[in-house]
């Protein structure tokens, strides 16, 4: 089944020059290896599409039950240079969250989600 982020994770982000930081953290502990397998550089890159220009990195946090992004090139340049209306990194947790990921039914149904 088909479940948005927003069931599983929460996310904070920010920036820094032309480099979005994005920070997604499972909800419950047992989240986290969804996350893992799910939330890939991969799958984060074609989620935001032509907005993010450059490589999408992804670092894994098991203690803290979090993965952090870098979305490189992904500000036209960063709040000073671009003529973006908001070329801040501040929105782009919100937009990561409405990524839809798989789980099976059993996750689902262990994990309270309908």
């Amino acid at each position: 089944m088909k479940v948005e982020l927003t069931k599983l994770a929460h996310a904070r982000s920010g920036d820094k020059g032309d480099t979005a930081n994005v920070g997604v953290i499972a909800l419950k502990d047992d989240i986290y290896p969804i996350l893992v397998r799910e939330v890939t550089a991969e799958k984060v890159k074609e989620h935001f599409g032509e907005i993010v220009k450059g490589d999408v990195e992804r670092f894994e946090l098991p203690n803290l039950g979090a993965l952090n992004f870098l979305l490189h090139e992904s500000l036209g340049g960063g709040g000073t240079l671009s003529l973006m209306t908001d070329a801040q990194g501040k929105t782009f947790s919100t937009a990561l969250l409405r990524m839809h990921v798989d789980i099976s039914d059993e996750e689902a149904d262990s994990l309270g989600i309908a």
